[in-house]
């Protein structure tokens, strides 16, 4: 049975990755896919992964009908065996509504990858509607870690090393941008609630009960 998919994580857990990776497997088995993103950090268009992998997607704007699109590649001709959407996070809830359609009527799996919360620890709107729409959410695998060394489940956005937590909650950013530009870093909760990235831990501005710790007794 087709199924629509949720895979999640924080930044640098390597979602696109994976997206790319079940993109290779699928066409290597000579499956034709149809590819969307939004916002990639590569620029529009593009799905990469931070290891340096980059594929051709089509551009999901504000206003893209995911299931429109579908009706109208098929009806002319085209082939779709299954879909990507990365980035799924910026999507709209009725874009998600449309991806489970194309599972329901179109009898097409649909993976989606993106990450589950905003840097104030809020629920995106698109990520909460696929937890509300999705046969099956996968927690990503591949844990990022803080700077302290614990699993990081917090992404936190920064400007010039230091946490903030005001704003839109779509601006554009990777994780390591330079001084005075817009970057993300993932946090343990802990450093997320005390707003403690790794340029001010480096910076001294820390209480000893913050020091690093051994990322195995994380894990015990």
């Amino acid at each position: 049975m087709p199924e629509l998919v949720f895979f999640s994580g924080t930044m640098d857990c390597g979602k696109s990755t994976l997206a790319l990776q079940i993109e290779h497997n699928r066409s290597a088995r000579g499956l034709q896919g149809m590819i969307f993103t939004r916002d990639d950090r590569a620029g529009e268009g593009k799905l990469s992964s931070r290891l340096g992998l980059v594929t051709d997607a089509i551009e999901a704007a504000d206003d893209f009908d995911f299931y429109a699109h579908l009706v109208d590649h098929l009806s002319q001709g085209g082939r779709a065996d299954y879909v990507i959407a990365d980035e799924a996070q910026f999507l709209a809830p009725d874009q998600i509504d449309q991806l489970a359609r194309i599972v329901d009527d179109l009898g097409l799996d649909v993976f989606a990858f993106g990450i589950t919360t905003d840097f104030r620890s809020k629920l995106f709107p698109g990520s909460q509607r696929l937890v509300e729409l999705a046969d099956r959410v996968e927690v990503l695998q591949v844990e990022a870690l803080c700077w302290c060394g614990a699993r990081a489940t917090h992404n936190a956005r920064t400007i010039g090393g230091e946490m903030v937590v005001e704003g839109a909650q779509v601006v554009v950013g990777d994780v390591n941008q330079s001084a005075d530009e817009v970057g993300y870093e993932v946090l343990c909760r802990r450093h997320h609630r005390r707003r403690t990235t790794a340029a001010t831990a480096r910076a001294g501005a820390l209480s000893p009960d913050v020091l690093p710790v051994d990322p195995a007794a994380t894990r015990a």
